[in-house]
This record gives structure tokens, C-alpha cells and sequence, in this order.
């Protein structure tokens, strides 16, 4: 079963293909993935500043003289297009870990990202026995103005058959996406219907949302997750905190776990809400740009809540701005562990054929002076982080972690905070050692929930309408263990070796998935991530930081 099939709101979710990080409910967001795809921390305000210089007798173009020697010597015949490619990722793997290069078929969905949005006609489907099945569309986007359905399965696009063997996710997204304002047209077979029907959708802007889940927890704390740092991030933030003001939140929980950063400026006045005026947000020191300070312009809005911040393992980039930049400012209590350390500036310079690279132009620092990033070198296996910090035990172990006092910082209200590589949290809590499971990850990884929910609802439509809403659903909804041995008959067939000891441990994690898999079908991710923060260790830790946080902060927090 491949699990490209699911493709949200059409475009695929991948990062560039050299570097990547994985969706919202899988089970692990190791580092090695983090590597390949996080939004490290890239700064492209400023696109002359990478210029080419022209060959001169101190500075030989070598390498261009190599290529074309080898193009007109060589054995055989190259290819020339990927043998310069191969030369310029080769230069820039030499230099730091953060510095890579992007291929101008990459580059399309990497703005998309960046923007916040692309064009297309918003449904999220998957590839289901050979057929593209469509499993929600975006609320009030241009499929559901046209009067496409969940359940919808699309035989035609364009009048031409798109069904069979050949069909993926990337022909589909081809099919469906362009121009905005542009038509195409569709034909489907709904269930309960004896005849296709026909429709005609007029492609527009769908939102690439990286603000997925906003909602009070109780009368006073509120939670909001930011997966990434858009353009659009800062105003979704901002606009769902201020619902959640409304709503009488008086204590944030702002979760950034497994958010691999993005731009720097949105991060910037993501945090600039939260402090007084004239504050350090972060600093930045290169020696072609030389040092720069990002200070609060204004009071922020949000300056008399308190802040309750999530990180990981996977926390990067911007997200570690936002995060060091609080706790230094004693504004938060941090909880989890240790967050990646990307503290690399990029600057992106895009080239003729309109791929591009990004190289490291500086290092961030937070307000206190801690520098961001972790140690990097030929001595270091940079991407094999998760693993070195399992066997050391700091992922599980807060007694695992020491610091030498050259490490230590102190805040203005008295605190000691941490530098060496990453954001270090004031509250650690150990990972659920559930997520070392297996079974579980292979399950979750091969798309086998996503596809069982699927036909579970395609089959049960009747029987889950009876829930007025995603508060009932959640509160009455339970999955049963028939259900779950149902996804495990699954996992066979697709050759997933099943041991019932193990199955039986992790029982309530894949009845979770489950259900948040369903919420997210049947309503938003709002329901997804409510079912999922039940049973999570870190939410709990960070709720019960919340109700007691004068305790926790050990010192009046400064506002």
C-alpha cells in the first residue's frame, strides 16, 4: 500500500527531497527526518546579498572549466544539467550541516509552503483500490461550493478515466491543480446513487494552514499548535489567540512540537505579542553580516498571559527563536525535552533555471546570548542525533542531562537556562516509551488507519450521523477492539508481522489514532488533535504546569 496516497488538500507533503519531516498524527518525528525536511530557519528578505563573482586570475572558475572538460572528453556521454547539480550539493554538504540545494522541480511546492497557499480545488483524497476517493473537502473551498462530497469517488477528470493501476497521487494533484479562477471539470459515483454525476469546479486559493488547532481547554487555559512558520503564521496565530481571549484564556499553551521552524519574522512577531517594548528577540552574527538585533517595536498584546511552551526533540529553527526568546525573558515555562538546535541563518539566492540554493550566512543567539545550534563537524554524526540521545539517555532520563557551568545562563528574573545546541526546557518530561514500539510506527507510517477510518465511515455514514457534533463525537464515540482487529487483519494482509503481546501494549494507542483519525475525517483537525492530547504525557505535564505555574516558574513571572 503506498503512502503517498493521501495527499491533503492536493499538494504533496513533502519539503524539498533532500531535506524532510513527517504529518501531524504519526507516531515518531525523529530527528533523521527533521534533517530532511524542517523549514530551517530561513531568512529571504534580503536576495542580493549572494552574488556570483565573475572569474578572474585570483578567483578561476574551476569548476565550470572541469565541467566542460569532462563534457568534451569523457568516455562516455553525461549528463551534464545533473552532473552540476551533483557539484553543488557536494560543495554545499561541505559546509554545514543547514546549507543545501534545491532542485527547480522542488522548488514550486517549497513556496507554496512559504506562501501559506496554492490553487487548486480543495479536497483531500487518497488512492483507494485503484480509484481516487475523496475524503473531505476544505469548507467553503471551490469542491464543496461545487457539491462534492466526502465518499465522492472521482472516475473522470476532464471527461478522461483516471482510475486503474496507473493512477497516484502525484497524476491526480496534476489533474486537479492550476490556475486560479480556471475550471474542470468532474465526474464521480456517490454512494446511494444509481448514475455519476457531473461537476464543474472553479479552481482558487486554498490555505496551507499552519495554525491546525485552536481551542480552551477549560475556563482560563487555552491551547494553539503551530506545525510551521509561513508567511501567513503570525496572523493565524494571532487572530485564533484572540479568539481564545475572548473566550477568557488567561494561560496559553502554545504547542511546538515537531515544528521544524520557517521564517524568521514570523516568529519574530509571533513572540513580540508576548513582551513589552524594546526587548531582544533574537540576534543574529555572521561575519559577511556582521550583528543584528530583532527587538519588540510595540507592547504586545498578549503580554499578560502566561505562557506555557511545548517543544521536542524536533522543535527547530524559528520554533526555537520563539521558545529561547520567552524563556529567557522569564515570559514561559518550557516543557518536554531538548529542541533540535538549528540555530543556521539561511539566505536563499535563486537561480536561472529557477531551482536555488540556501546557504548559511549566520547563527542565531537568543536574548541571553545562548547560541542556538549544536555542534556540527567531521567528528560529529550530525544526523544521527535521536539515536545518540536515546543511548545517552536524555530522552528519557532528566538525571541523564549535565551541563558545565559555561553553559549555563542566567535571565533577568534570576533563572538558569541552558545553551550547547537547542532550547532546553525548564520542566523536562520523559518520552512515552510507547512510541519505541514497532508495530505501532509501521502501522501508523503505512497509512493503514488512514485507510481503514476511510471505509469505515463510507460504511457507517447513517450510524456517526447521530452525533450533532465533534463534542459529542468525542465525548461518546469509542472504538472498540473489534475495530482494532479489523486494522490489525489489515496490517496482515499488507505482510506487517503482528505479535499479540505487543498488540495488546499498544491497544489504547491504536483505539486513539483511530478515533483522532475519524474526528479529523468527520469534522477538523481541531477534533483530530483534542482526541490525541487525551492521552498525551507531555499535554498532561503541561496542563498540570499550567493550573500551578507561579509554582512552577519558581519566581514572579515578568510581564
Amino acid at each position: 500500500m503506498n503512502n503517498e496516497n493521501l495527499n491533503k488538500y492536493e499538494p504533496a507533503q513533502t519539503g524539498n527531497t533532500d531535506r524532510k519531516k513527517p504529518s501531524a498524527i504519526q507516531p515518531l518525528l525523529f530527528a533523521l527526518t527533521l534533517i530532511g525536511g524542517m523549514f530551517i530557519g530561513t531568512n529571504l528578505g534580503d536576495k542580493n546579498l549572494l552574488q556570483v563573482k565573475a572569474a578572474t586570475e585570483e578567483n578561476p572558475n574551476k569548476l565550470v572549466s572541469l565541467i566542460d572538460f569532462i563534457e568534451d572528453n569523457y568516455v562516455d556521454s553525461i549528463n551534464k544539467k545533473e552532473l552540476i547539480e551533483d557539484a553543488i550539493q557536494s560543495v554545499l554538504q561541505n559546509l554545514d550541516p543547514h546549507s543545501y540545494y534545491m532542485k527547480a522541480e522542488d522548488m514550486e511546492s517549497e513556496k507554496e509552503k512559504m506562501k501559506g497557499e496554492f490553487s487548486g480545488v480543495g479536497i483531500e483524497f487518497l488512492i483507494l483500490r485503484d480509484s481516487l476517493m475523496v475524503v473531505k473537502t476544505v469548507a467553503e473551498g471551490p469542491a464543496s461550493n461545487a457539491g462534492l462530497k466526502s465518499g465522492d469517488r472521482i472516475i473522470k477528470v476532464e471527461n478522461e478515466e483516471i482510475s486503474g493501476k496507473e493512477l497516484n497521487g502525484e497524476k491526480a494533484q496534476k489533474l486537479l491543480k492550476g490556475k486560479k479562477g480556471s475550471d474542470v471539470h468532474v465526474t464521480v459515483l456517490r454512494p446511494g446513487e444509481k448514475s455519476p454525476l457531473d461537476f464543474t469546479i472553479t479552481r482558487g486559493s486554498i490555505p496551507l494552514e499552519s495554525v491546525p488547532s485552536a481551542f480552551m481547554i477549560n475556563d482560563s487555559v487555552g491551547y494553539i499548535k503551530v506545525e510551521r512558520f509561513a508567511e501567513t503564521t503570525y496572523d493565524e496565530f494571532r487572530e485564533e489567540t484572540e479568539k481564545l481571549a475572548d473566550k477568557g484564556c488567561k494561560k496559553l499553551m502554545l504547542d511546538l512540537r515537531g515544528n521544524g521552524g520557517g521564517l524568521m519574522n514570523q516568529a519574530a512577531q509571533m513572540v513580540e505579542e508576548f513582551l513589552p517594548e524594546d526587548r531582544t528577540i533574537v540576534m543574529t552574527k555572521g561575519v559577511h553580516t556582521g550583528e543584528d538585533v530583532i527587538r519588540s517595536s510595540k507592547k504586545g498584546k498578549f503580554r499578560d498571559m502566561d505562557v506555557i511552551v511545548l517543544i521536542d526533540q524536533n522543535s527547530a529553527s524559528a520554533s526555537e527563536i520563539v521558545a529561547g526568546a520567552l524563556q529567557d525573558w522569564d515570559r514561559s515555562i518550557t516543557v518536554g525535552r531538548r529542541s533540535f538546535g538549528k540555530g543556521l541563518v539561511q539566505h536563499e539566492m535563486e537561480l536561472a533555471d529557477n531551482s536555488a540554493l540556501r546557504l548559511t550566512v549566520a547563527r542565531y543567539y537568543t536574548p541571553t546570548g545562548r547560541c542556538i545550534q549544536k555542534p556540527y563537524g567531521d567528528s560529529i554524526d550530525y544526523t544521527n542525533d535521536f539515536h545518540q540521545r536515546l543511548v545517552s539517555g536524555e530522552l528519557t532520563s532528566a538525571d541523564s542531562i549535565h551541563f558545565p557551568d559555561s553553559l549555563k545562563y542566567k535571565t533577568p528574573g534570576g533563572r538558569t537556562v541552558y545553551g550547547g545546541g537547542g532550547i532546553t526546557p525548564d520542566v523536562f518530561v520523559p518520552l512515552d516509551s510507547i512510541y519505541f514500539s514497532g508495530l505501532l510506527s509501521e502501522i501508523a507510517y503505512s497509512g493503514l488507519i488512514r485507510d481503514y477510518c476511510f471505509n469505515y465511515l463510507d460504511a457507517h455514514r447513517k450510524e456517526i450521523s447521530k452525533f450533532e457534533d465533534q463534542d459529542e463525537f468525542i465525548s461518546k464515540f469509542n472504538v472498540g477492539e473489534d475495530m482494532v482487529n479489523a486494522l490489525v487483519k489489515m496490517a496482515e494482509e499488507e505482510k506487517i508481522k503482528v505479535n499479540k503481546s505487543i498488540l495488546k501494549k499498544i491497544m489504547p494507542q491504536l483505539k486513539t489514532r483511530i478515533k483522532a483519525q475519524m474526528a479529523r475525517n468527520l469534522y477538523d483537525d481541531n477534533a483530530m488533535f483534542r482526541v490525541l492530547l487525551e492521552s498525551d504525557q507531555d499535554f498532561k505535564k503541561a496542563l498540570q504546569v499550567a493550573h500551578d505555574f507561579k509554582v512552577y516558574a519558581g519566581i514572579p513571572v515578568q510581564k
